[in-house]
């Protein structure tokens, strides 16, 4: 694995143009690579549903929330690239640190390794250690509720469905499963199921969100996933 203790990303400064508008673009275009790439590194173990792939949907989405709300580019950039990059130590160590806070850590040491400002870190950080809804952490700066909404949204409509029956398989879990009782059913088990997901996870997700734009997008997204399962128990039942 192309693993960044083996291998370090090149964190050198950038070298400015001449002309500070060329400069600017070429330096956030170079910044915005090297992010991704360490994000890819990062990410390489964690499967199809935490992959660079999700990173990549997140990054889009908080910059499309963030342009219609006047929020920091370069703040949404960084934290969208690297929020998830405590996933791998959350693996190994079998779930007992949370990957958003081993994320803030991990992400401010790369951070000041590019030089960004101290003041931008700790920004950074904070949207970064405050993604997860489940840790308590709650977000507090415009760029972490973005960010939030952002990596919520990836997880419910057609791309939620998606990755909730990629993940079953992964854990060989079934794709429906009649006999079940949902409450009692063991999370991640051969017993267990995408349908599972949606009742206790991906159903509640479009009230957890934090901004106008996330909260309209989630409910359509929503109503898509209501529908789908709805289609899925009537041809599960031959109708």
């Amino acid at each position: 694995m192309n693993s960044l203790v083996n291998e370090p990303v090149n964190t050198a400064p950038i070298t400015p143009s001449a002309n500070p508008e060329i400069s600017t673009s070429r330096r956030e275009t170079e910044l915005t690579e090297k992010l991704r790439r360490i994000a890819r590194d990062y990410c390489e173990s964690e499967g199809g549903c935490h992959g660079i792939d999700h990173a990549e949907r997140v990054h889009e989405m908080a910059l499309y929330i963030g342009q219609a709300m006047g929020a920091d580019p370069v703040i949404l950039s960084a934290a969208a690239w690297l929020h998830d990059i405590g996933r791998r130590d959350e693996t190994r160590e079998r779930g007992k640190i949370c990957h958003a806070a081993r994320g803030a850590e991990l992400a401010a040491g790369i951070l000041s390794g590019l030089d960004f400002k101290p003041e931008t870190i700790a920004e950074i950080t904070h949207c970064i250690g405050t993604h997860r809804y489940r840790n308590g952490n709650l977000p507090i700066t415009l760029e972490a509720k973005i960010l939030f909404d952002a990596d919520k949204l990836d997880t419910i409509g057609a791309i939620g469905i998606g990755r909730a029956f990629l993940f079953a398989g992964q854990v060989g879990a079934r794709l429906h499963n009649k006999k079940s009782i949902i409450d009692h059913t063991k999370p991640y088990s051969t017993e267990d199921t995408a349908y599972r997901e949606f009742k206790v996870k991906m159903s509640k997700i479009k009230d957890l969100m934090l901004t106008p734009l996330g909260r309209k997008m989630a409910q359509d997204r929503h109503e898509f996933m209501v529908l789908f399962f709805k289609r899925l128990e009537m041809e599960i039942n031959g109708e």
